[in-house]
């Protein structure tokens, strides 16, 4: 099997087991995929879609197995950061254009939308709450960039936001990851996370939802 096919095997059958794999089979290329899959999520609009909570969660579990080590912990961090950097600039550079309202190939207008609904309720912070939001912490560096957040205050809040991210995850990982419960359930344990993750989104964007209707309405 190719590193090609192993790779896409971890990330449609991610748990322990699989990753534990691969990082066994490539090594050192192993850990440049898994900074790569963490860098790309958190960094490019248009890969959304790859498995950043549940990776860092199975990177926990095997580390408290010991086939990683805590500097993987640093690793992570230094991805979720610099791809948060790299989506930032991206949406500087694009900001003309989706200010514009210009339709953008590859971008689903909605998840700006959606994101946007977030920095109007809790602004900068926002850069630091949706990091626990499957497919809107994409979003969220990309419209600080096309708003134009400051360079520095958007550093700050996505350096926290990276730093409590993958050490939440990655500690949440290593002391239940273990668990016989959890590691023969590692699935349905990967979907529960992105439920509830995806709760607040869902409320804010209903809240936001009925609030215009309302305001739509015209008066009796």
């Amino acid at each position: 099997m190719s590193i090609f096919q192993s790779l896409v095997n971890v990330i449609l059958h991610l748990n322990p087991d699989t990753l534990g794999q691969f990082m066994n089979s490539y090594g050192t290329i192993a850990y440049v995929v898994l900074f790569l899959i963490i860098f790309c999520e958190t960094g490019l609009v248009v890969t959304p879609f790859l498995p950043g909570d549940s990776l860092i969660f199975a990177a926990g579990t095997l580390a408290a197995f010991g086939v990683m080590g805590w500097p993987t912990l640093a690793m992570l961090i230094a991805a979720a950061v610099l791809g948060n950097m790299l989506n930032y600039q991206i949406g500087r550079s694009l900001s003309i254009q989706v200010n514009g309202h210009q339709k953008l190939k590859f971008i689903k207008t909605e998840h700006i939308d959606e994101t946007k609904v977030f920095f109007e309720k809790y602004g900068a912070a926002t850069i630091i709450i949706t990091r626990f939001m499957p497919i809107i912490r994409t979003f969220a560096p990309f419209v600080a960039g096309v708003g134009e957040m400051k360079y520095r205050k958007f550093f700050i809040y996505n350096a926290i936001g990276g730093i409590t991210w993958a050490t939440s995850f990655f500690v949440f990982g290593f002391f239940f990851g273990k668990i016989p419960a959890v590691s023969e359930h590692f699935s349905l344990v990967v979907v529960a996370i992105v439920l509830v993750s995806l709760i607040p989104a869902v409320v804010l964007f209903f809240k936001k939802a009925i609030a215009k209707k309302k305001v739509k309405e015209p008066e009796a």
